[in-house]
């Protein structure tokens, strides 16, 4: 699943994993909320729940620290299938070290998505 609320930096990313046949089938949020609407609406149906979510920080309303700390109210079965990495044009020092010490958090990747970043995610099996 990829949460950003830029449509330009969605279209990009969604094409990369597509070329690259990263996964089966890419959901994309327009929102944090949106993203949370869709999880808690698939909660007690774990195949249509995304292995990983690409989550951006910086978006109004519902940002990335936002949904961290909604996504930690979920149950156990989608805490555990959904693995975050955040997918952000952020530099902020502090904002990063925030996040990336979240449990959920597995990686920090700086936008754009690439196929190099695709790969790294499948050499380590996350």
């Amino acid at each position: 699943m990829l949460v950003d609320d830029n449509d330009t930096d969605n279209f990009i990313s969604k094409r990369i994993i597509e070329i690259t046949k990263f996964a089966k089938r890419v959901e994309v949020k327009g929102s944090g909320k949106a993203a949370l609407d869709y999880l808690r609406e698939n909660q007690n149906n774990p195949d249509n729940l995304p292995s990983l979510i690409f989550l951006d920080i910086n978006m109004p309303i519902v940002d990335g620290f936002v949904f961290l700390y909604e996504f930690e109210k979920f149950n156990e079965t989608v805490r555990n299938k959904c693995k975050v990495i955040i997918l952000s044009s952020s530099d902020n020092k502090r904002d990063i070290d925030k996040i990336v010490n979240n449990n959920h958090v597995i990686k920090f990747i700086t936008k754009p998505l690439t196929e190099v970043a695709l790969d790294e995610i499948k050499l380590n099996n996350i």
